[in-house]
């Protein structure tokens, strides 16, 4: 009888640890969110579409007359959009404040919602190419068959590292309402079929 009451209390001890440390595995995960947020902003990290500088601070840069870069543009896109920038490539003297038009449409036959995700390469130079307006920093809306030309605009510091002299600003655009299968007709019956 005493040892089936020590066994108990030794359950109900362990029982209570578990509670404890499930509550805490829990509250735990739940604070990852706002501290994975805290440490994306401080690292810069994650920060893909964020405005980079503002134009106020692009107007106060020195252009950097002496040296060169070109800026070659590429685009990809998921689905049946069309999308390209209007030149394949520029170049920029480090400083100077540029804009270059992409053009997007919806080949689809309905509207479609789509973001871009810009990347760079080398990928040293993503600290340097900063990005003033963007139609990455927002989804698009676009109804079915409709075109639209977006700029980017931008700038490159000059504390670009001098070896870098090209750079290639890629965009992909991923579609976010992508049907499902429960929201697609299904395939018409052929005459005679399943007879």
């Amino acid at each position: 009888m005493q040892q089936r009451d020590s066994d108990r209390a030794i359950n109900r001890s362990m029982l209570i640890k578990l509670v404890v440390v499930a509550c805490l595995m829990f509250g735990f995960g739940f604070a990852l969110i706002p501290m994975y947020r805290a440490i994306c902003q401080i690292t810069g990290v994650n920060n893909l579409v964020k405005r980079d500088a503002t134009e106020r601070d692009a107007r106060n840069t020195q252009v950097d007359m002496t040296r060169t870069v070109s800026v070659e543009f590429d685009a990809n896109a998921r689905g049946l959009l069309g999308f390209k920038p209007e030149q394949s490539s520029l170049d920029v003297h480090p400083g100077a404040v540029m804009t270059v038009m992409y053009e997007l449409s919806n080949h689809e036959g309905r509207t479609v919602k789509a973001q871009a995700i810009p990347s760079y390469a080398p990928k040293q130079a993503t600290e340097y190419f900063h990005k003033i307006e963007c139609f990455c920093f927002t989804q698009q809306t676009l109804k079915a068959g409709e075109s639209r030309r977006m700029p980017v605009v931008f700038v490159i510091d000059p504390k670009l590292p001098k070896d870098v002299k090209t750079i290639t600003l890629s965009y992909t655009f991923f579609e976010m309402n992508t049907p499902t299968a429960a929201n697609t007709p299904p395939p018409a019956k052929t005459a005679g079929a399943g007879a």
